[in-house]
């Protein structure tokens, strides 16, 4: 059996979900014990279903087209001009790729965008467009595998003492309602 890290070390690192599974990880995870198949990573595409199948000694298969399709890198542009700082793209950013604050301008750190796309459907006033990252004249190359597993890990680290921290203060505010809000 193939361990899921070599598995993963395959895989973009683009945390899209649009595998079905909830980041590169798990899906990988997933192959390792054959529940899924090669075929569900559009951002990997042909090019990573070819890897996973001499990986797993698999016959490749056609990217399934119920995943998405596969195309060139793309990263996330936010019309400065129309958002109005709702910061609901900031949680679904995989790697925190997205600066602002509420009721601030936000702006896509271009350099970090994997492209997932988790940022578009939250937006309520549709600011945020994909675009290919090559169109882009000043664009830094894609971050690479390593980078994008680096900061979705520090991502998900920030997200669970967040969590942690506020379910703490939750917990306080219970047992000593005259704690004030912070």
């Amino acid at each position: 059996m193939v361990p899921a890290q070599d598995i993963d070390a395959l895989l973009p690192q683009t945390q899209c979900t649009r595998c079905g599974y909830s980041g590169c990880r798990p899906y990988a995870e997933a192959l390792a014990a054959g529940a899924a198949e090669i075929n569900q990573c559009p951002p990997g595409g042909a090019a990573t279903i070819a890897a996973l199948a001499r990986l797993l000694e698999r016959a490749p298969l056609p990217l399934n087209p119920v995943n998405g399709a596969e195309g060139p890198p793309l990263v996330a542009l936010i019309d400065e001009e129309s958002c109005i700082g709702c910061a609901k793209c900031l949680p679904p950013c995989p790697v925190d790729a997205i600066l602002g604050a509420r009721k601030h301008m936000h702006t896509v750190l271009v350099a970090l965008c994997t492209g997932c796309e988790l940022c578009v459907a939250p937006c309520p006033v549709d600011c945020i467009r994909m675009v290919p990252r090559a169109t882009l004249s000043s664009a830094a190359p894609e971050p690479s595998a390593s980078e994008n597993r680096a900061r979705f890990a520090a991502h998900n680290e920030r997200s669970a003492a967040r969590a942690g921290a506020r379910a703490a203060l939750l917990a306080q505010r219970k047992h000593d309602p005259a704690t004030p809000p912070s």
